[in-house]
């Protein structure tokens, strides 16, 4: 088969695994199935979720068999990896409503057929991958029956040197012992899916390398079987922040969220310093393409942010999106008719604004400043324009007499962009 271990390697995928060389033999061999899990704490998931996706991705692409598990049962406990302090507890009804969201973003780069199969099929999955719950099999264990089987394969003395207990238990706040159940459950998972499906192989982030590492010995253990983990690097950006956050929040993959040209600006707006990673990661263009575009210097990187947007927006929203937030770009930024392209736009009575807006309270009320007091540094510092003019005074109003063909066009900053037309009543 393709060496798709080579090619997660070369695009920068591989962080850690049990063994390189006997997972990339696994590969080589025949179909393996493998899985990830996504714990649906929100109703979407953001760009920083598009690693272990876009590597799951490469393997079904190379014949490989993902199974994507949402975690409707690791939810109700909370996953204390990286968490300051315990995650809010959800009710079964909002996980599985976010499960089903997610599922519909995770189609879009997957393969997936979310119909369960029995627990006690011992057949493999078919051609296309799964969409399972582990609800559907933690939410009925008898915990005395879990304790006796599961539990006695666990050290309490090694499970504290995980990482991500070892520094819960370092803050003022502590470990609850509902959280340290948390990496018996994930272990446990790894345990079912090798039994029902023959799965061989776990992917995460590199701060699940802990719970990865236990469901590979609680399988060597139970099973007498070999099986394996990998895990993805932990994204930052050059400047230092978490990959998928930005001053307006997090980027989203769902479009509610998160629209297609706000989708888009963020990877056009990347750092040069990124740019050659971000291809690699989050495009599916051949590497030599990756390298010539990441290869660019000064101004023709351009080219190769325009590349990356499209390529991102294409896979996230689809064609007819990615083109409409390309043109909406081209034309906030070249010129060209923004009536016609996909700029996020609100629509707001006439009326109101004939008796005028404070200029803070427009922008917040279209999501170019989080807050009112937000707002007011932006007007402050000179970051607020309207059709391109740029106002200081906190007490602008805005109102008809700004308007231009019924359409008034915010930005904040240099590049984030609200289209705001008016209706009659």
């Amino acid at each position: 088969m393709h060496d798709v271990f080579e090619t997660l390697n070369e695009r920068g995928f591989v962080k850690q695994t049990t063994n390189a060389e006997q997972v990339a033999r696994l590969l080589s061999e025949g179909q393996v199935t493998y899985y990830v899990g996504f714990d649906p704490t929100a109703s979407s998931l953001h760009v920083g979720s598009l690693v272990p996706i876009m590597a799951m991705a490469h393997l079904q692409r190379a014949g490989h068999k993902p199974i994507a598990i949402i975690g409707g049962g690791t939810t109700m406990i909370g996953d204390p990896t990286d968490k300051t302090e315990m995650r809010p507890m959800l009710s079964q009804e909002n996980i599985a409503a976010n499960g089903k969201s997610i599922l519909t973003q995770l189609q879009r780069y997957l393969n997936l057929d979310n119909a369960i199969a029995d627990a006690n099929d011992s057949q493999s999955v078919s051609k296309v991958g799964r969409f399972l719950n582990n609800a559907d099999w933690l939410l009925s264990i008898n915990y005395i029956e879990f304790l006796r089987e599961i539990g006695k394969h666990f050290r309490v003395n090694e499970m504290i040197k995980a990482e991500g207990y070892r520094q819960r238990l370092e803050r003022e706040l502590g470990l609850s012992f509902l959280e340290f159940n948390y990496q018996l459950l994930q272990a446990y998972d790894y345990l079912c899916l090798f039994r029902a499906y023959g799965c061989r192989l776990q992917f995460g982030g590199d701060d699940q390398w802990g719970n990865i590492l236990a469901g590979v010995d609680l399988v060597r253990r139970i099973e007498g079987a070999r099986v394996h983990g990998l895990t993805f690097p932990l994204l930052t950006t050059a400047s230092g922040t978490k990959m998928g956050k930005t001053a307006g929040g997090a980027v989203w993959l769902d479009a509610q969220r998160t629209s297609p040209y706000e989708f888009y600006q963020y990877w056009i707006n990347t750092d040069d310093r990124d740019v050659s990673r971000f291809l690699a990661y989050f495009t599916f263009l051949p590497i030599d393409e990756v390298r010539r575009l990441g290869s660019l210097k000064d101004a023709a990187i351009r080219e190769a942010k325009q590349v990356l947007a499209y390529e991102t927006t294409r896979l996230a929203h689809g064609t007819a999106e990615a083109d409409k937030a390309q043109a909406a770009s081209r034309a906030a930024f070249g010129g060209g008719n923004l009536d016609e392209v996909a700029m996020p736009t609100s629509v707001i009575d006439a009326n109101r604004l004939e008796s005028g807006i404070p200029i803070m309270e427009l922008f917040h009320e279209v999501g170019l400043a989080n807050s009112r007091s937000e707002a007011r540094r932006l007007v402050q510092q000179g970051g607020a324009y309207v059709n391109e003019k740029q106002y200081r005074e906190i007490d602008t109003v805005i109102s008809t007499n700004l308007l231009q063909d019924n359409t008034l066009l915010l930005r904040a900053g240099k590049k984030r962009y609200h289209r705001i037309i008016t209706k009659e009543n």
